[in-house]
């Protein structure tokens, strides 16, 4: 059973919090696409994330503690970065290509809803778990 206060619920909501602030860059690149001098903004996070995980692993295994508190702390820990793409595509230098960012933000919402009922799903097998004791 997955608790409320789990790794992977956090995980969760790191990841959603990811996706809307990925997502609300790229309505503003679209939005922006006719603003001439507009830098195209992108949103990191999965590297860095994954490297928080490998660390907090490689920590925890060499001091012998908790891998599980570990990989806790570097989930809370974990940030994105909103960035400026430097990349010109334009006379009026904007970089907005709006089909990219169409496509992008189309796959953004996909992950959203994937993540979305994989919250829902575990917070129905908590629900049920509560109920059947």
């Amino acid at each position: 059973m997955i608790s409320l206060t789990s790794n992977n619920l956090l995980m969760m909501q790191r990841s959603m919090e990811y996706l809307w602030t990925k997502q609300a860059a790229h309505l503003d690149n679209i939005a922006n696409a006719e603003t001439p001098g507009y830098k195209v903004k992108t949103v990191t996070f999965e590297e860095k994330f994954r490297t928080k995980l490998r660390m907090a692993k490689k920590r925890a295994v060499g001091y012998h503690g908790s891998v599980r508190g570990a990989y806790r702390e570097a989930i809370q820990d974990a940030k994105w970065e909103v960035n400026d793409d430097e990349e010109i595509t334009r006379m009026d230098e904007n970089g907005v290509n709006v089909t990219e960012q169409l496509t992008e933000a189309i796959r953004t919402a996909y992950q959203i809803q994937y993540v979305m009922q994989t919250i829902s799903n575990d917070l129905s097998l908590t629900r049920t778990a509560i109920g059947s004791t």
